[in-house]
């Protein structure tokens, strides 16, 4: 496909592209935006919309556009806005809400506009199950990783509607990530695990795994993340002193380095952004085998896998990489970062997105 054309300034005709969000925090769909608008800054000029929130600061500091919106009112308001000032432009929804703003308003204003639902998934199987209503309006589907694409499939979305283009880390980001030196001794010493304190997250399956055998005391774990469970989980974890809950760390990619592996618990996470993080900072990942993570780490080679929610499957793992050689933890690492280059680079995500994205569709009708 050809990418969009460039626009000549005189023309003045608003953003080539606008990505709508549904929260102003900062978690994985708000950074994926975000990282998207920065890959896509030299082809298209893109407005990102969405309730207050950290996300317009992040997005200030990076450079990015943005607009404020309030409640459902205020977004169908933005976007006629955005629609009557322009003669079309690439339309990114992150939710349900987003797409039926757009169509209701060009139902008035007939403009040119290629449409796409961009699904993060997570939240159960309603978040799924819920786009099934709006398939009949022009648009594709956008899932961020092949498990989120099964999900959708599985919950009566068309499989010939969807496309997967999986999340990535922006350059500037990866340059931020201080990176671990090489292995040179054996064995896993201390582990990293970064996820909201939420039941949906199994944060509790280490505390359970560290229960069913005592020979992982030795090891350190840190838990990084704020949330619901968060006092729960240290209450249990005081009698594993090796286990430590930091809670919330603003910009904790600059933690991963100091240890040596990345441990995610979540069976039903839509991707894993901090799978990624760990990556660019040089740590293998030990993930579940089911959900987003168990499509990006490939087992035995960047990383490896265990049953999901089986928290005796993960103290043997553990126990695994707690005598593991320094040089397979080594070619580990290696896998992982060569992973991250040709898989989920900047370049790579800017690749799909323009493929995805380059063709104008006829007006609403």
């Amino acid at each position: 496909m050809s990418a969009p054309a460039e626009k000549p300034a005189s023309q003045g005709r608003g953003p080539d592209l606008v990505y709508a969000l549904y929260g102003g925090v900062l978690y994985g769909t708000e950074r994926m935006a975000l990282a998207t608008a920065q890959a896509l800054a030299d082809r298209a000029e893109v407005l990102l919309i969405a309730p207050p929130g950290l996300v317009h600061t992040e997005a200030s500091k990076l450079g990015v556009k943005m607009h404020v919106y309030r409640g459902l009112i205020g977004l169908l308001v933005t976007v006629f806005a955005l629609l009557r000032a322009s003669d079309g432009f690439v339309f990114l929804a992150t939710r349900m809400e987003h797409s039926v703003a757009l169509c209701l308003a060009n139902l008035v204003l007939r403009r040119r506009v290629t449409h796409r639902l961009v699904v993060h998934g997570g939240g159960g199987k309603n978040v799924y199950r819920r786009n099934r209503w709006i398939q009949r309006l022009p648009l594709r589907f956008i899932a961020v990783s092949h498990y989120v694409r099964d999900c959708l499939v599985e919950n009566g979305i068309d499989a010939a509607r969807i496309d997967v283009a999986p999340n990535f880390l922006a350059d500037d980001l990866v340059g931020r990530i201080p990176r671990r030196g090489p292995f040179t001794v054996d064995g896993v010493h201390s582990v990293v695990l970064v996820a909201r304190t939420e039941p949906v997250k199994r944060v509790d399956l280490l505390l359970e795994a560290l229960d069913l055998e005592p020979r992982l005391a030795g090891m350190a774990f840190h838990v990084y993340g704020d949330g619901s469970d968060l006092a729960s989980l240290r209450e249990r974890a005081r009698r594993h002193p090796g286990v430590v809950f930091h809670g919330f760390v603003a910009d904790v990619v600059q933690h991963l380095a100091v240890h040596d592996l990345l441990l995610h618990t979540a069976p039903r996470e839509p991707f894993g952004l901090v799978l990624l993080e760990a990556m660019a900072a040089g740590l293998p990942a030990l993930v579940p085998d089911r959900g987003g993570p168990a499509s990006i780490v490939e087992s035995g080679v960047g990383g490896w896998c265990y049953a999901a929610e089986d928290a005796s499957a993960l103290a043997q793992a553990l126990l695994l990489l707690r005598t593991l050689p320094a040089a397979r933890l080594q070619a580990a690492s290696d896998a992982a970062r060569h992973s991250l280059v040709t898989r989920y680079s900047q370049t790579a995500g800017r690749t799909a997105y323009l493929d995805l994205i380059s063709e104008r569709e006829q007006p609403i009708v």
